[in-house]
């Protein structure tokens, strides 16, 4: 089961991407083009570790909180609520990522609490000139708020393991790797083509299914 999982959080990473593009791209173009220019390739992957590596650490914690509705059988029934709600959100990403329905940017509001303290922080590292600067920012950066990330938090949550949660935050992590790997390196161009509806359409489809497949396993097993 934790491989299916898996595999979903890994393609709602990739299918989310034109999210990633629109939330991100700012950052990206920041990072990636400074006053000498473009910046190496290295300094991409720097950013990339460093955003997956928080990423992990979040699935973790969430994972962990989590695993306080494991510890009895009398709370069974919350374990069951946390999976069909990780499915729930997983739906109405998909929706919002479709242009269909706005639900899920409560999420990203919730963090924004969070935001608030770490970007000045991200601000002192800036512009980056080195490699572990480059890690130091990508860590940084991920932990803005993300409606994205979050619906894939509580799939964490729900997972009832500081593992797994970490694992599920893994995969996600690298299903957005292609993109925003991409998007340092044609950045414009690529913003625009994520804009295009039928896209939005299509990646959003894709994110709601697995909701839709996890449902049904619960429904139908």
């Amino acid at each position: 089961m934790l491989e299916l999982t898996l595999v979903s959080a890994f393609l709602t990473g990739i299918l989310g991407g034109a999210h990633c593009v629109g939330m991100c791209g700012g950052i990206v173009t920041a990072m990636s083009f400074q006053a000498s220019g473009r910046q190496p390739f290295s300094f991409q992957i720097a950013y990339s570790v460093g955003r997956i590596s928080s990423y992990t650490l979040a699935g973790a914690l969430a994972g962990m909180v989590g695993a306080a509705a494991f510890l009895s059988e009398a709370l069974f029934p919350l374990q069951q609520a946390l999976y069909l709600l990780a499915q729930i959100v997983l739906i109405l990403l998909g929706l919002y990522l479709a242009g269909l329905d706005q639900t899920v940017l409560f999420l990203e509001r919730a963090g924004g609490a969070v935001w608030q303290r770490i970007q000045p922080l991200l601000a002192r590292v800036m512009p980056v000139r080195h490699a572990h600067h480059a890690l130091v920012a990508g860590a940084l950066w991920g932990w803005l708020p993300c409606g994205l990330v979050y619906s894939v938090l509580v799939s964490a949550l729900a997972s009832g393991s500081p593992t797994q949660g970490g694992l599920l935050l893994l995969a996600f992590g690298l299903g957005t790797l292609p993109n925003l790997l991409l998007m340092g390196w044609a950045a414009e161009s690529l913003r625009v083509w994520v804009r295009k509806p039928w896209l939005r359409r299509v990646a959003g489809a894709g994110v709601a299914s697995l909701g839709v497949w996890g449902l049904a396993q619960w429904f139908f097993r």
